[in-house]
């Protein structure tokens, strides 16, 4: 596996080795020990995984401490816009994003770590998106960020007309108005 930087802090793109002959490909998806030595130690302890057609924007969600999640996720049908934004207060990079593609024909990985809000757009006419997470989800610790906020410049390849989203999405605040839970001076990993 290839592991990527990407600008922010650990946020990582994984890119497997395919293996291809006329039976069709393989690849490993996860190994434990490559990601603690190229990323850190994470002890996943959930798989979940979605499916959505064309336009659903899901996000930008993140669980707040003690609950917080890192989350490594991949698009096994269909294609995404992952996104993750930095929201450590006092992080060089809070507020910034980075976005990337992700689909069943490239087969990337993206690793997105706690103190980071994450959201997905589907871009193909249905997705199926699973992820892994290192935290059991708690309902009481959710949070989220309006993906409906150009402060963020966030382009979703999606018009904004054809955007689907809850209405539990279409609640969250805008960047300016949103009290982060966290603070890059703290140990997320702590639990």
């Amino acid at each position: 596996m290839e592991f990527i930087k990407t600008g922010l802090d650990d946020v990582t793109i994984i890119k497997p080795k395919i293996f291809t002959d006329s039976r069709g490909y393989f690849f490993e998806s996860y190994s434990k020990r490559e990601f603690d030595e190229k990323i850190r130690p994470v002890d996943f302890v959930q798989d979940n995984e979605s499916m959505s057609g064309y336009g659903v924007i899901r996000g930008l969600h993140f669980q707040k401490p003690p609950f917080s999640q890192s989350k490594l996720v991949r698009c096994v049908k269909g294609r995404v816009l992952d996104v993750a934004v930095d929201i450590r207060k006092g992080s060089p990079t809070y507020g910034k994003h980075f976005s990337i593609e992700l689909s069943e024909d490239n087969h990337l990985m993206f690793f997105v770590p706690r103190g980071f809000a994450h959201g997905f757009a589907v871009l193909s006419e249905m997705a199926v998106f699973q992820y892994k997470c290192d935290n059991y989800y708690n309902p009481e610790s959710e949070g989220g960020i309006s993906i409906a906020d150009t402060s963020l410049e966030i382009d979703w390849h999606i018009d904004p007309d054809m955007a689907i989203l809850s209405d539990k999405d279409l609640r969250h605040a805008l960047f300016k108005d949103f009290d982060s839970p966290f603070d890059i001076n703290t140990d997320l990993y702590e639990n």
